[in-house]
């Protein structure tokens, strides 16, 4: 078990996975098989886990990541089909500039493009000044939490935006990457994550502009 276990007793924990992986494997029956699902619900724990601050809703977090790693993994292996674009938002954190621009994206397309979001070196949690920012225009957080990059993430998404990773992104041939230059909220009082926000905002709306033409 990882450091973050604390949180639940480990058998509540495995219950807790173990309930996990059967509604995924029900929800995905005829794509993956159930070792296939329950090897993702456990790998997508453990990785939440090495960086979690707060441990008692992991499983729960865990279910929601799952069930979108196996779904991009089903799309990069042309089992699941989409017929909208998806953008996937990195940064090295995943608590400030990748989690607002996923948050605005999604905000501004209300479905039409599937949003990810992830961390080369995912922190503990999502400060709550993030949130409060996104909330003075009325927008709310996608999912929440810091999550760690995923290749399936990658190869799954139409277009990569970066906001800071630097080298820690792998870049894959074939793939669209767009890197925005825009300052790291972290740290920084309200006022000053105000104008990275907007700036986000700006950019985010031109993407969509582009992708639904």
């Amino acid at each position: 078990m990882t450091r973050a276990d604390h949180g639940l007793p480990a058998r509540e924990v495995l219950h807790q996975l173990d309930r996990v992986a059967a509604e995924l494997a029900d929800k995905f029956h005829g794509v993956f098989g159930p070792e296939t699902v329950k090897r993702y619900v456990q790998e997508t724990y453990d990785l939440l886990a090495a960086d979690a601050t707060i441990a008692v809703h992991l499983p729960v977090l865990a279910a929601r990541f799952a069930r979108e790693r196996l779904t991009d993994l089903g799309k990069t292996q042309g089992l699941i089909r989409s017929t909208v674009p998806q953008v996937l938002f990195v940064c090295v954190h995943n608590a400030g500039r990748s989690q607002m621009a996923a948050a605005l994206l999604d905000h501004h397309t209300s479905g039409r493009i599937v949003v990810r979001s992830a961390g080369s070196r995912p922190a503990g949690d999502t400060p709550a000044i993030i949130t409060v920012a996104l909330a003075e225009l009325g927008v709310a957080m996608v999912e929440p939490y810091p999550k760690p990059l995923t290749d399936e993430a990658i190869h799954a998404s139409d277009v990569v935006v970066t906001t800071g990773c630097g080298d820690a992104c792998p870049v894959y041939q074939g793939k669209r990457y767009l890197d925005w230059d825009v300052e790291d909220p972290a740290d920084k009082p309200l006022a000053q994550i105000r104008p990275i926000r907007d700036e986000l905002d700006r950019r985010v709306r031109l993407l969509v502009e582009e992708l639904l033409a």
